[in-house]
């Protein structure tokens, strides 16, 4: 009779959640202080999305060619090491004299950032037992909510109190804390069944994005919602730090708080697909993202319009994600590493193509235009969800 897997202590899943939050807390924090670094470093308004855009290819290449190594090593070694040298990237941006300088230095704390954040969940949801893996990634997911919040309200108040460099400074130093805490209290878990060498294992990941159908379905959706996403973001300061608001880093940064229900939405979406509720908790998520460009039409008359519109965009894109995570995980449960770095590379075309498109739009045609733009793109989500819906049914069935 098999052993079963052992369930996840409490205490066990809280680490992971605040390890996916302090490590993807790295790869946000340039977007509040967008302004800031488009005045120290001779940026126009239309081109600052390219330091966002830097982040988000270092996130693609740490997807490609970093996390799926969680299915061929020591995962407890390997975030080790990922955070030494994330240490060195935060410093080099703190310390970057010129563009160039400060878009390598993106680059690497997106790598390193993502390589580590997507690592732990898979890592997550290799210890859970399948009974609990939608709870276990939707808290680990929860944590990577919360940390993505904090990361805009923690770099506007550094910003404000001791200039943006701070913010890369503090973070490097709390990498140094976590890497002696992940160090002694990560749990040991066994090699690989399955040896592969590094080409072959690289090689496996394009063979499961030409065959896995749940992963494609689910990846078109993410990389149209966090399109939506970073759309929304990386706009944001730009009119809430121009007349008539002029609101400091620290105020634009405090309106990320507002989606912490995102960080519930996480969690009960996970528990919602463990009970094989996934597809209607898609459905009513998208259609909550979309509504969420009504509200935020209407921000330059009330900021209570845009508290409204964070919230619904929060809960309905936080869902999806963990919805599409839990989903992607049932097909090849000996292969989450490379899964969830399958998945998340749509996320890194959405994000990166939204933050250009973003900044571009805003230049063009102002905030309005900006809600247009989310606007299409949620639909486009909500629409491409519908007509695949069977699809991904059978494909599960299977």
């Amino acid at each position: 009779m098999p052993v079963p897997t052992p369930t996840l202590s409490t205490g066990l899943v809280l680490l992971f959640a605040v390890a996916c939050a302090f490590s993807v807390a790295n790869v946000y924090y340039a977007q509040p202080l967008l302004d800031a670094l488009a005045q120290d470093f001779g940026f126009s308004q239309a081109s600052v999305g390219i330091v966002i855009t830097a982040t988000q290819v270092g996130c693609a290449l740490a997807l490609l060619l970093v996390v799926p190594l969680g299915d061929l090593m020591n995962r407890r070694s390997l975030i080790v090491a990922q955070l030494c040298l994330l240490c060195a990237a935060l410093a080099a941006v703190g310390l970057a004299s010129s563009p160039a300088a400060l878009l390598a230095g993106m680059l690497g704390t997106g790598l390193l950032g993502t390589a580590m954040t997507q690592g732990l969940i898979a890592y997550a949801a290799s210890a859970a037992a399948p009974s609990e893996r939608g709870r276990v990634v939707g808290a680990a997911q929860g944590g990577v909510v919360i940390g993505l919040l904090l990361a805009r309200t923690v770099a506007g108040f550094l910003a404000d109190w001791s200039g943006w460099r701070a913010v890369y400074f503090a973070s490097a130093a709390a990498a140094l804390l976590m890497l002696l805490v992940l160090w002694r209290v990560l749990p040991v878990q066994a090699a690989p069944a399955q040896r592969l060498s590094y080409f072959r294992l690289i090689a496996s990941m394009f063979a499961m994005l030409a065959t896995e159908r749940v992963l494609q379905i689910r990846g078109l959706l993410a990389m149209l919602m966090f399109a939506a996403f970073s759309i929304f973001w990386t706009a944001l300061v730009l009119p809430l730090s121009a007349a008539p608001y002029s609101f400091s880093h620290s105020a634009i940064g405090a309106f990320g708080l507002v989606g912490v229900l995102g960080a519930l939405a996480a969690s009960r979406a996970g528990r919602w697909a463990d009970r094989g509720h996934g597809q209607r908790t898609t459905g009513a998520a998208l259609t909550l993202l979309l509504l969420a460009w009504l509200a935020l039409w209407f921000m330059p008359y009330s900021l209570w319009a845009l508290v409204l519109g964070i919230v619904l965009l929060d809960m309905g894109g936080q869902a999806i994600h963990v919805t599409n995570q839990s989903m992607i995980f049932q097909t090849q449960p000996t292969a989450h590493s490379r899964l969830v770095a399958c998945y998340m590379l749509f996320y890194t075309v959405g994000s990166g193509a939204g933050a250009i498109l973003s900044t571009c739009m805003y230049a063009a045609a102002g905030w309005n235009g900006v809600c247009l733009l989310g606007a299409i793109v949620s639909l486009l989500a909500l629409t491409f969800w519908r007509l695949t819906l069977p699809c991904v049914k059978r494909s599960l069935s299977e």
